[in-house]
């Protein structure tokens, strides 16, 4: 779900916040939530159906109030909408681009960050499989999976996350990373100190 001709995005949220999982927690960053997602993931928390249509002069408006040069673009899946001219306009406006992606559809160029989470151990379908050619963070919700087959058709990441799904298991988390010293461990910091 590209932007349509009159160049609107379907945005979820926007605010402003601390990182709260993965290789930046805790750094002051704009989060723009798109809306869309092109799975469905079993534990999913994140409302991404509600939408208000923007323009992009109109989300660099929003988005250029807050102190932080740092945007976070996540969703849903902000692959169905990023483009070119989203990340030119940020650019622009003296942003350094992350986006947050399940990684099944390619991503135009110039993005500064890419976090994916591959779903293709929760979702299993064919449409759950990872495209992109370059990542710079792993982030896995683990569940029991096994990890390394889950990202060994991956390219190679400069970072890897692994995070307890919904708090629950983060004692067998924990376990797994001291066995596999590549991954660190990664909470949702924003839940447990109650940030967006």
């Amino acid at each position: 779900m590209r932007p349509t001709d009159n160049h609107t995005y379907n945005v979820n949220e926007i605010f402003y916040s601390l990182q709260g999982e993965g290789f930046h927690a805790g750094m002051p960053a704009v989060f723009l939530r798109l809306s869309g997602c092109n799975l469905h993931c079993p534990f999913c928390d994140t409302d991404h159906a509600t939408s208000v249509p923007m323009s992009i002069d109109d989300i660099v408006a929003e988005v250029s109030r807050y102190p932080s040069r740092h945007i976070i673009i996540t969703g849903g899946e902000p692959a169905l909408q990023i483009d070119t001219e989203m990340v030119d306009s940020l650019h622009k406006a003296g942003f350094t681009i992350h986006i947050e992606t399940n990684g099944t559809i390619p991503l135009p160029d110039g993005i500064d960050w890419i976090t994916c989470s591959p779903k293709d151990a929760v979702c299993q379908t064919p449409k759950s499989r990872v495209v992109l050619n370059h990542i710079d963070e792993i982030k896995i919700v683990y569940t029991g999976q096994d990890v390394e087959t889950q990202i060994s058709q991956l390219p190679e990441a400069r970072h890897y996350a692994l995070q307890p799904c919904s708090g629950q298991n983060t004692d067998d988390v924990v376990d797994y990373i001291l066995a596999h010293p590549r991954w660190r461990l990664s909470l949702q910091t924003h839940k447990i100190i109650n940030i967006p």
